[in-house]
């Protein structure tokens, strides 16, 4: 097995600055997915007078599941393909290409070019997700192998900056503008990533090569030997409880681009007025500028040491970083300028990511000085926090009579849902990257992230279709009932994870 080395003696934060390459190439691969994602329920339940297709929730929901869903299960066949034939480095850049294809595809805004840009999104995404992950890891050696729970948290940070303003820019462009605008927006920043990503990878040295690159370029292979085999199936077994226990968590969370997203357009009080609009505008501005500005330091740190060898790459990134700027002071304005404030439906999605950002450094700081609990219990705690967040939505909703199409609930519920669904992220999806990265043998790297995000497909097909009987449950039982499905199963399968720690310790041998 190859032991690939750390290149470069550049940092940015104590960490390789080819970290904050993929942070950068993450960030843009995600804007283009949350972008379409956060606009794809509401363009396809909006009615065809106002440019939407006028579905059902039901079937809106259940397309969202399929999307979702396969999204997540591809990366499963683009591990092993980049484990076997091409690299992981092609691999991303391949995918990269296929995912902007299919961005480009909506743009037609016909039913069969419609589906033509899914299915090339969910192909793309299936070789750039888990091949990426991979990368990150192989930064991390016995030198710095200390770093690499605190490498996966920052580039979990790029993952939801880009989610940030995916979720920000193409769902304000979709809902106000234009939905075909909003797709393609998304598209446009994960074709200059890809680019960026190709003409920067020499960063990476002989990190996610191909065999056959290798031997071109006469790459010497150092072998590193395995545990035993006893020790690396048990270790496999364990990556495979944590992944199955992701699926408990990502069916709920991901009701926010479905019932939560609905239950924000049609049951939330989203209009200010007076000293409550200003406010907001003010909020929204802050939360807006400062992500900005904080990704703006990044870019110059990483400019400075490695303009000099990649200067094309860096200036794509400043390209697309001043795109970001552009349209960022050009939303606020026009929202300025306006008397009253309406609180898009699809604002409450940035929470999330504008939450991680911030709660992130201090996640990092409790494990590292004041709680390290082992990784069930970490997951545990995230899917008991996930529960919370939704019991805060099941109270906010008890007021809603059964059968209500519409109702005026303070937005504090979603935001305090949000809020909780963030910590409890932060305890379970960096965690499970880094003890994937940790766990399994390099050899099998990209397929044991695709098993990672197989289990996360489930869940999404999962949350789809369980998100599809929202109006059945509410107008049966309640609002409040249906939240309250959301709440109960995650709090239980953490606590059941949590009793199995003692176990998973003696899978894990020695790996904490």
């Amino acid at each position: 097995m190859d032991k690939i080395q750390n290149p470069g003696a550049n940092t940015i934060l104590g960490h390789p600055d080819s970290l904050f390459v993929l942070f950068f190439t993450e960030m843009w691969e995600r804007f283009s997915y949350y972008g379409m994602r956060a606009l794809l329920v509401l363009f396809l339940v909006t009615e065809t007078a106002k440019g939407g297709w006028g579905w059902t929730r039901a079937d809106a929901a259940n397309l969202y599941g399929w999307y979702t869903g396969l999204v997540y299960l591809t990366p499963i066949i683009g591990g092993y393909i980049a484990d076997k034939f091409l690299g992981s480095r092609r691999a991303v850049v391949l995918g990269g290409f296929i995912i902007a294809a299919g961005h480009a595809s909506l743009l037609f805004d016909t039913p069969a070019m419609f589906y033509v840009g899914l299915s090339l999104i969910v192909a793309g995404t299936g070789m750039f997700k888990p091949n990426i992950s991979a990368i990150v890891g192989q930064l991390y050696t016995k030198d710095n192998e200390h770093l690499r729970d605190s490498g996966y948290t920052l580039f979990y940070m790029g993952v939801n900056s880009g989610a940030f303003f995916g979720i920000l820019l193409c769902g304000y462009i979709g809902e106000k503008i234009s939905w075909s605008y909003g797709f393609g927006l998304a598209g446009i920043f994960m074709l200059l990533g890809a680019i960026q990503f190709y003409l920067g990878q020499g960063i990476f040295g002989n990190i996610g090569l191909s065999k056959d690159q290798r031997a071109a370029t006469n790459t010497v292979e150092v072998v590193v030997e395995e545990p035993a085999a006893n020790i690396v199936a048990d270790r496999i077994k364990a990556i495979a409880v944590f992944s199955f226990f992701t699926i408990f968590f990502w069916f709920a969370f991901e009701q926010a681009g479905g019932s939560m997203t609905i239950f924000a357009a049609d049951y939330t009080d989203r209009n200010l007025v007076g000293t409550a609009g200003t406010t907001f505008k003010i909020i929204n501005s802050l939360m807006t500028v400062i992500p900005t500005m904080i990704l703006s330091w990044l870019l110059v740190k990483l400019f400075a040491g490695t303009a000099k060898n990649y200067l094309v790459s860096n200036l794509l990134l400043v390209v697309c970083l001043g795109t970001i700027w552009a349209l960022v002071l050009w939303m606020l304005q026009r929202e300025f300028a306006l008397d009253q404030s309406s609180v898009p439906a699809t604002w409450f999605g940035v929470l999330n990511s504008f939450f991680l950002v911030i709660l992130a450094p201090m996640f990092s700081k409790m494990w590292d000085k004041y709680w390290d609990p082992s990784g069930p219990v970490k997951f545990g705690t995230g899917l008991v926090l996930l529960g919370i967040g939704f019991a805060a939505l099941a109270y906010g909703s008890s007021t809603i009579p059964a059968g209500a199409k519409t109702a005026s609930i303070s937005m504090v519920y979603l935001i305090l849902a949000y809020f909780f669904h963030t910590m409890g992220e932060l305890c379970l999806s960096p965690v499970g990257l880094s003890y994937i990265s940790k766990l399994a043998p390099p050899r099998l790297l990209g397929l044991m992230f695709g098993l990672w995000f197989l289990n996360t497909a489930i869940a999404n097909k999962l949350a789809g279709l369980t998100g599809s009987y929202i109006d059945e449950i509410s107008n049966t039982y309640s609002m409040s009932t249906f939240f309250l499905i959301f709440t109960i199963i995650p709090i239980s399968a953490g606590v059941v994870l949590m009793l199995m720690n003692k176990w998973m310790a003696k899978k894990m041998h020695g790996i904490h």
